[in-house]
């Protein structure tokens, strides 16, 4: 967690009117969404809402997306969150140690004390804007509107805190009051039933992936009949990824497409691979055109990530994991395995083995994937929490 002010003050709590604002249109419902940097996940949720609302609200609906940890700390949040990534991929076992303890605390009531800066800063923001319903897509905020505003009670204001993981739920996620949780599947509801979260709370409405995905939905997947078409996403164990590439673009019956992101060393190191591969590959940097890309690919490889899981799913593209951040992961990669949606492999060897088995016999295990990832599927989901949150 990036460091906030230690400096000693009153705690701040407001309250919501329930009346418009003067000069306030009447019509409009304010929606405030919160999210924050760590791990790409939650900021892919808030965008997948924001952008859901924009296609289903028209001019129903006053959307704001904040990013607190950054606009509070700036230059200091970047490398709070670089710390993090480093942690995660440097020190999983560490990390992994970490979750634990989190996950088994029972309270996180004034845990958060060292972030008053933060807290000062939505408070402000709230009194500002009046939402009338206030999307947490990061743990963290869901406990400052508690003391901001009071336990959620179906009050004047709806409280909604969007899980981004699966199966594998931190505690942090559920010991706060909020009035609605939204889950991305059946397995993580009921994880949170078990957890003790009253099931008229939980509404499994989908992970809120880009509405391009629905628009895409209606445009069958070409068959593989003449080659296998593989995304290597590299967001993760780069040491590796020259060798595994190269691997992977020997492979027959397939083309194979790399992302490298904005890292220009990595491109580098990627384009010295092509240069010597006897079949020639694509290489894609940053690009917001995440779901045609996926839903133009027969077969994903990459690492668990929350997004990345959930549009692989909503894109109908098989995925094969090689790599699993401890914690929050673990329910991921979960989902994929025990819904037969692809495999597990945590090394180059094993990530051309599993892609073997999926090419043998005319395709027999990939399209088994297949079939099983599309029943998962909910392309439309950021179009259906749009419409939920107009409901509240």
């Amino acid at each position: 967690m990036p460091a906030g002010s230690l400096l000693c003050a009153k705690e701040i709590s407001i309250k919501l009117s329930a009346e418009p604002q003067a000069g306030s249109p009447n019509e409009l419902k304010k929606i405030l969404i919160l999210t924050a940097g760590f791990g790409e996940g939650h900021n892919a949720a808030a965008r997948g809402i924001r952008e859901g609302l924009a296609h289903v609200a028209l001019a129903e609906a006053d959307v704001e997306l904040h990013d607190l940890f950054a606009e509070t700390y700036g230059a200091l949040n970047d490398m709070a969150r670089k710390s993090y990534l480093g942690v995660i991929n440097r020190a999983p076992h560490a990390w992994a140690a970490f979750y634990n303890w989190l996950h088994r605390k029972k309270s996180f009531a004034g845990n958060f004390r060292f972030l008053f800066a933060l807290k000062k800063r939505l408070a402000e923001l709230v009194t500002r804007m009046q939402p009338d319903v206030i999307v947490s897509v990061y743990p963290v905020f869901p406990y400052f509107l508690d003391e901001i505003l009071g336990p959620a009670n179906d009050g004047a204001c709806k409280r909604i805190v969007v899980v981004t993981d699966s199966i594998t739920v931190n505690s942090i996620w559920y010991r706060c009051s909020t009035d609605h949780f939204l889950v991305a599947n059946n397995q993580t509801a009921q994880v949170m039933r078990v957890a003790g979260v009253p099931p008229e709370k939980i509404k499994t409405l989908g992970f809120p992936v880009s509405p391009k995905f629905a628009a895409l939905n209606c445009i069958p997947k070409a068959e593989p009949d003449s080659a296998l078409r593989i995304l290597y996403m590299i967001n993760a164990g780069k040491a590796i990824a020259p060798e595994l590439t190269r691997r992977l673009a020997e492979l027959p019956q397939t083309t194979l497409t790399v992302t490298v992101g904005r890292d220009e060393k990595l491109r580098a190191a990627v384009e010295k691979v092509r240069a010597k591969a006897s079949r020639e590959f694509e290489i894609v940097g940053w690009t917001e055109d995440m779901p045609t890309l996926l839903h133009s690919s027969h077969l994903l490889v990459g690492k668990a990530g929350g997004a990345t899981v959930q549009e692989t799913i909503a894109a109908g593209c098989p995925m094969i994991i090689n790599q699993v951040v401890p914690g929050q992961e673990e329910g991921n990669a979960q989902l994929i395995v025990e819904t037969g949606s692809g495999a597990i492999a945590p090394s180059p060897d094993k990530v051309i083995v599993e892609t073997q088995r999926a090419l043998a016999n005319k395709e027999r295990l990939w399209r088994e994937w297949f079939a099983n990832i599309r029943q998962l599927g909910r392309p439309n989901a950021s179009l259906d929490i749009a419409h939920f949150i107009l409901s509240l």
